[in-house]
């Protein structure tokens, strides 16, 4: 049962690796690794992603009601772009989980996908300088964004940085892509927080979850929703600055690091 030290961390890196670069599913399953755990349970992991999903609410409520007002054009372009994440999500959610996170060869894996998540955002940062047009949110930036959002299931690749080289490699106003990368995250987040709940209420593992962690697991569960969001909105005040002057190679130098040092720990401790 998780303590409540590592629901703080937990929290921590889930709140500030959902909006920066850097994959939040990576770090969850590098530090859940770090820490010996062959899994959090279900609910906890759960409460960590609603908490995000404040931040998000919080930082763009605005946006979010304007989705709701004629034309609902920016509302069709976000169910578009949800699509393919939604559809790979329930396809290959349980066989990635399988093949990546409980694989033997877990360490060399992820820091492969980092690397790829870094090299992404190095090449965007040096594109997106160079270009002289942007366009404003279309369907050539939209569908794009939505393939690679489906891209991101894989830990180690990161949604929002992955949709963000996206959309900007298809020639979308930064600012544009940035908040609509953002949006995104609000339907998947939101999706998976109720389809995991309805299985673990389902199948009485929340329940249980309860019964056998008693108030430190309600603690840890507190605590690790509160610094999720916390952290949440502390991270999206970041990357728009990030975006904004379309630097992105502090992270691309951060992914290299955590890279080298998932290789380094696959074969010196993962697998003992």
């Amino acid at each position: 049962m998780i303590e409540i030290w590592q629901a703080i961390v937990l929290g921590l890196v889930q709140g500030l690796t959902e909006f920066l670069p850097v994959s939040s599913s990576g770090h969850i399953a590098f530090f859940q690794r770090c820490f010996g755990m062959t899994d959090i349970t279900l609910f906890f992991s759960i409460i960590l992603h609603l908490g995000t999903l404040v931040a998000v609410c919080v930082v763009f409520w605005r946006d979010i009601l304007a989705l709701f007002k004629k034309p609902f054009k920016t509302l069709g372009f976000l169910v578009l772009a949800t699509i393919p994440a939604a559809i790979v999500g329930l396809l290959l959610d349980d066989i990635i989980e399988d093949a990546i996170l409980n694989g033997s060869y877990f360490g060399i894996i992820l820091a492969a996908l980092f690397l790829v998540t870094a090299t992404v955002l190095f090449l965007t940062e040096r594109f997106a300088k160079r270009r002289a047009l942007e366009l404003p949110l279309c369907f050539k930036t939209v569908i794009p964004m939505g393939l690679a959002q489906a891209v991101a299931i894989l830990p180690g690749i990161s949604r929002s940085g992955s949709t963000i080289c996206a959309g900007t490699f298809a020639g979308g106003k930064s600012e544009e892509v940035a908040k609509f990368s953002f949006l995104m995250s609000i339907p998947v987040i939101l999706g998976s927080f109720v389809v995991e709940l309805y299985k673990g209420l389902r199948d009485n593992e929340i329940q249980q979850n309860f019964v056998e962690g008693g108030a430190v697991f309600g603690w840890s569960v507190a605590l690790g929703f509160v610094i999720s969001a916390i952290a949440g909105l502390f991270a999206i005040k970041i990357m728009l600055k990030a975006i904004k002057n379309a630097n992105y190679k502090w992270f691309s130098l951060y992914l290299v690091l955590i890279a080298i040092t998932s290789m380094v720990l696959q074969f010196t401790y993962f697998n003992k």
